[in-house]
C-alpha cells in the first residue's frame, strides 16, 4: 500500500493520536479546540474525514463499536507512527500564516484606535487562557509547553502592539515618538 499525500491536518491527526490513543475523531476535535486550533486552524469535520482517510491508507487502525453510537475508534499503526516521526525529524523554514481579521482592517484603513480596544481586549483575554493553561502544565509534553510559551509570546507582542495604536500620538516634534506614530502623522 503507497503512502498518500499527507498535509499538516494529517500530521495534527497522527501527533494527536499519538498522545490520546485510542480516540475517536470528536475526542481530536476536543483536544484540537483547545491546543492546535490556537496556531493551526481545522475544520473539525475534516478530522473526522481525515480520520477515515489515514486508516485506509494504513497508518491508523479502526474499530467500530458493535453497539450504541457505533464510534469510530482510532489508534496509530507502525506505519503512521513512522510517518509522524519522519515528519518530525525534518526542519522546516515555512513561515506562519497569519488570518487577522483586526489586521486586516487595519491594512485597509479602518481606525486603529477603535480597532486597538477591540484587539486589546480579545488579545488580553487569549493570554490569561494561555497562562492559565501553562500552570496546570506539569504533565504537559516539553513540545506542547514551548507551543504554549511561543503563544503567549505572541498574545504580549499584539498587547504591545495595540496598546502602541490605542494611544494618543504624542506633540509634533516629540522626540518619544515611536515610528510607527510617526508614519501615523505623515
Amino acid at each position: 500500500m503507497s503512502t498518500p499525500r499527507l498535509t499538516e491536518t494529517s500530521y495534527i491527526v497522527l501527533g494527536m493520536l499519538e498522545r490520546l490513543q485510542p480516540a475517536t475523531p470528536y475526542d481530536l476535535k476536543r483536544l484540537a479546540q483547545i491546543s492546535t486550533i490556537n496556531f493551526w486552524a481545522v475544520p473539525h469535520t475534516q478530522l473526522y474525514t481525515e480520520c477515515a482517510r489515514l486508516a485506509r491508507a494504513g497508518l491508523l487502525s479502526e474499530h467500530r463499536e458493535q453497539t450504541g453510537r457505533r464510534r469510530r475508534i482510532y489508534n496509530l499503526t507502525q506505519d503512521g507512527s513512522r510517518a509522524l516521526e519522519q515528519w518530525r525529524s525534518q526542519p522546516t523554514d515555512a513561515l506562519e500564516e497569519v488570518r487577522d481579521e483586526g489586521l486586516l482592517k487595519l491594512f485597509f484603513g479602518a481606525d486603529p484606535a477603535t480597532l486597538a480596544v477591540a484587539q486589546l481586549d480579545a488579545h488580553r483575554r487569549q493570554l490569561l487562557a494561555y497562562e492559565h493553561l501553562r500552570e496546570g502544565a506539569a504533565d504537559m509534553p516539553r513540545g506542547m509547553l514551548l507551543a504554549l510559551e511561543a503563544g503567549i509570546g505572541h498574545e504580549r507582542e499584539f498587547i504591545r502592539f495595540w496598546s502602541e495604536l490605542s494611544e494618543t500620538d504624542p506633540p509634533a516634534g516629540d522626540a518619544a515618538a515611536t515610528p510607527l506614530q510617526d508614519h501615523q502623522r505623515r
